[in-house]
């Protein structure tokens, strides 16, 4: 068998006669070596228990590595696994480890092939990486998550990114057939710059049946995004005359960040196991709040009762509450929480979006506004870039009509749940004395260290640290206006629980290294 997963004669016969006797492969003898002319794999060389891990960590390193270039074929599972000598459970669960990181794909007729190459770090100078010490030490900020994300690493434990590997491609394949089927030439041209009426009329109904929201078709605008949202309500706030916006203190840096570079000034509100402190929001003297009440980010911890009573009487006084209804749909441990917009529709501007559904790469989300600001709304969309595009938009239509977009939801939320129980048992193994928040629903983690060690480290060292180990994590000063104790903030959507494993332990050794006097 060749690189490329052909089959020679000789192993197609061998598959034969396996076949007939219906024998299972045996071990090999202790001090044989058994392989296969695939990548040189030696089975020998793989620790008793440890076959999977091994053979999926032979395959990896040569997807890094350009040996298993994209496009190339892997072997047949049974022809695999015979050449080894295992059993065929053993490589299907490698193959399956793989797939879920993304990597490998089934390509019906032409076997399982290598669709993706994971980026590779670069070895680590002496005394460290200098892009890395610049990115970590910048005082702003600015286009620090932008930059972390395009920087090269092994492991990513970046917050904000769900399990891209499971995006439902046969499924919006087969919408996207339906809906090219069935446009008219029309379609093809400038639609409405609130969005097209179907994909209107099914966010509609999702928000009625997940977040209690009842509202018409013609008060939803479909925009790019939260962040496209936040941007045009930047801008209609500001002609309103609203200048300072509060927001959470820890909070989202990337939705400050859109706020202010939309003229603002933006305004810390403490956040507690409460929530927003409302008193203090009510002290600062803004006008408007930016609140994540469902899933607060990073903290994770939900508005309660008494909050949510107190912020909808400051709206009623004539507050402005923008609520970012992040994470609101993965949870785990706990029901779910009705929106604030459910509550108050005439007080409550309120965003979502499918990048946390489906993939951020889809750009789509929407935006309901109180009935007085929707016109100006739909005019800064229009001039921002005449409409979100259409076809897209019908595509995801069809899926939430059909109900495609529920069945993938329950889908990953049970995957989102697995992989974050495995990175709860690897902080608890690799992290003494981290202090883990937010658990119970979301696809981040936000750990702090509050010992009596933890006083003499920043966490952008620690975060510094982790990337020299090929490991990208968010330092939780990052998402923080006001000082406070260190931390991080750990996604564990996008990647398979034994990267997970390996990434916290990276972050483990490079927590050592930062508290080592």
């Amino acid at each position: 068998m060749d690189a490329m997963g052909r089959s020679t004669k000789s192993s197609s016969e061998g598959s034969k006669t396996g076949s007939k006797t219906g024998s299972k492969p045996s071990a090999p003898s202790p001090g044989t070596s058994v392989g296969s002319d695939f990548l040189q794999l030696d089975i020998g060389r793989a620790p008793s228990g440890g076959r999977t891990a091994w053979l999926a960590d032979r395959l990896r390193s040569a997807i890094a590595d350009g040996r298993l270039p994209v496009g190339a074929r892997l072997p047949a599972s049974r022809v695999l696994a015979e050449e080894l000598k295992v059993t065929r459970g053993v490589v299907t669960e490698a193959y399956r480890r793989l797939a879920e990181s993304g990597q490998i794909a089934g390509r019906g007729r032409l076997g399982t092939v290598v669709v993706a190459a994971p980026a590779v770090p670069r070895a680590r100078p002496a005394g460290g990486s200098e892009p890395a010490r610049a990115l970590f030490a910048a005082a702003d900020r600015e286009g620090a998550i932008d930059a972390l994300r395009a920087l090269s690493c092994r492991i990513d434990l970046s917050p904000g990114v769900p399990d891209l590997a499971a995006f439902p491609r046969t499924a919006w394949l087969r919408a996207e057939r339906a809906v090219l089927a069935s446009v008219t030439p029309g379609d093809f041209g400038y639609g409405d710059p609130r969005g097209a009426l179907a994909l209107r009329r099914a966010v509609a109904d999702w928000l009625a049946r997940n977040r209690g929201i009842r509202t018409d078709p013609a008060e939803v605008v479909v925009v790019g995004g939260v962040a496209q949202a936040l941007g045009l309500l930047g801008q209609i706030l500001r002609k309103d005359g609203i200048g300072r916006i509060a927001v959470e203190d820890p909070g989202s840096l990337g939705a400050r960040q859109q706020l202010e570079y939309a003229g603002h000034t933006t305004v810390p509100v403490p956040v507690d196991a409460g929530g927003l402190d409302v008193g203090a929001l009510r002290a600062c003297g803004a006008r408007a709040v930016l609140t994540t009440p469902a899933h607060q980010f990073p903290t994770g911890v939900v508005l309660d009762g008494e909050r949510r009573r107190e912020l909808l009487d400051w709206a009623a006084a004539g507050g402005v509450v923008i609520e970012d209804d992040y994470d609101a749909e993965h949870r785990y441990d706990r029901p779910p929480v009705p929106a604030l917009r459910s509550l108050m529709p005439d007080g409550v501007c309120y965003a979502g979006s499918v990048s946390k559904l489906l993939a951020p790469a889809l750009r789509i989300g929407w935006l309901l506004v109180p009935p007085d600001r929707l016109d100006a709304v739909v005019t800064a969309k229009r001039y921002a870039d005449l409409g979100t595009g259409t076809l897209t938009q019908l595509v995801l239509a069809r899926l939430m009509d059909s109900g495609e977009l529920e069945r993938h939801l329950r889908h990953v939320r049970s995957r989102h749940r697995r992989r974050r129980d495995a990175m709860l048992r690897a902080v608890e193994a690799h992290l003494p004395g981290a202090r883990v928040h937010g658990a119970a629903a979301g696809l981040h983690l936000m750990v702090t260290f509050d010992g009596a060690r933890d006083t003499g480290f920043r966490d952008t060292d620690l975060a510094e640290a982790a990337l020299a180990r090929g490991v990208k994590v968010h330092p939780l000063s990052w998402h923080r206006i006001r000082p406070g104790r260190p931390g991080l903030v750990l996604g564990y959507a996008a990647g398979p629980a034994h990267d997970i494993e390996t990434g916290v332990a990276h972050v483990g050794a490079a927590l050592r290294e930062v508290r080592a006097p």
